[in-house]
């Protein structure tokens, strides 16, 4: 198995609680430094709706500086339930800006306030729609250089389409993914016995997402309030029976699973950094991982889950580690 190397951070030991970390990372106080940070550069932003084929209908993003000849496009990528607005995404947002690139902030379907955009749920094999989606990018928007970066549930999907990217005509120059889920089977007996704040966030959250779309598709939904009320596990496996073809629930999580030499045939140049300490997803099947010469993985003894905190100012590790390992190859 490839070996990791260990990370450079070090937290203040007020900052070594993996869920103080985790909690941190989303925080409505982080999102304001994120913003600001954004306001800081001048940053000027506009939605740009990107082709997903099929019809399929993504929300986007893109930020530039004004007056700044680009070095190269950061396509960026947020977790499950969060959005192109999430706090850690426009930290690395604003990272990339000041290196001189240009950024697009890619919203999942059903992410973001765009549950209107396209008629059938989100779920997370949906890959094709956000291959085609940083194509139509990449065609639209050429620049210098095309990276990518994500951070969980966006770090598995942008691991993914690097795997694809050759194969797709995506002109991607490097990846990078932030505590990325590798194994949903595990990530969810992990989060189903550990704390359960996580699992509860993410159960309301969901089902906020999904009485949004109900409400919008009200025909094409077909659940009631007592599915909604099922547990995680029991409301994911309801809707993979009766909203995709995969038939079982571990035949779902087989399909965008990337655990064990999943990654071994990755092309593009990748990173991936994690946390001993991460309460939702296990270390270690990122140790259990076959990956190519070119890809490395990180492994810091703190973090939590995407947290990375630094300090009182809620500056993140993550964020910066994700600028510089992909602009470093200019």
């Amino acid at each position: 198995m490839s070996p990791a190397r260990p990370s450079d951070y070090r937290p203040p030991r007020w900052l070594r609680n993996a869920h103080v970390q985790s909690v941190l990372a989303g925080s409505p106080l982080r999102r304001r430094r994120a913003h600001a940070a954004l306001a800081a550069l001048g940053a000027r932003t506009r939605e740009v709706i990107v082709d997903g084929g099929g019809g399929v209908r993504l929300l986007g993003l893109h930020t530039a500086l004004p007056g700044v000849e680009p070095a190269g496009m950061a396509l960026l990528l947020h977790g499950w339930e969060g959005s192109a607005d999430s706090a850690y995404v426009c930290l690395a947002a604003a990272g990339f800006l000041a290196s001189g690139y240009d950024v697009f902030r890619l919203n999942f379907r059903d992410h973001g306030g765009t549950h209107h955009l396209n008629p059938e749920i989100f779920h997370s094999a949906r890959i094709d729609e956000v291959v085609h989606a940083a194509a139509d990018v990449a065609a639209r928007m050429p620049r210098p250089r095309l990276v990518m970066a994500g951070h969980s549930l966006g770090g598995n999907f942008a691991l993914r389409v690097a795997l694809r990217a050759p194969a797709a005509g995506l002109p991607l120059d490097a990846v990078a993914a932030v505590c990325p889920v590798l194994d949903p089977a595990r990530t969810m007996d992990s989060m189903e016995r550990g704390l359960p704040l996580y699992m509860l966030h993410f159960e309301r959250s969901w089902r906020r997402s999904l009485a949004r779309k109900r409400a919008l598709f009200p025909e094409r939904m077909g659940f009631d309030d007592a599915v909604l009320r099922l547990r995680m596990r029991q409301l994911t496996e309801w809707l993979v029976l009766h909203h995709t073809d995969f038939g079982s629930l571990d035949a779902y999580f087989d399909r965008y699973s990337i655990a064990g030499d999943r990654l071994a045939g990755l092309r593009v140049p990748a990173s991936i950094l994690t946390s001993e300490d991460d309460p939702v997803i296990p270390v270690d099947g990122f140790h259990e991982l076959a990956l190519p010469p070119r890809a490395c993985l990180e492994v810091a003894r703190w973090g939590g889950h995407c947290g990375f905190i630094e300090g009182p100012g809620l500056d993140g590790y993550a964020e910066r580690w994700v600028v510089s390992r992909l602009t470093a190859g200019e």
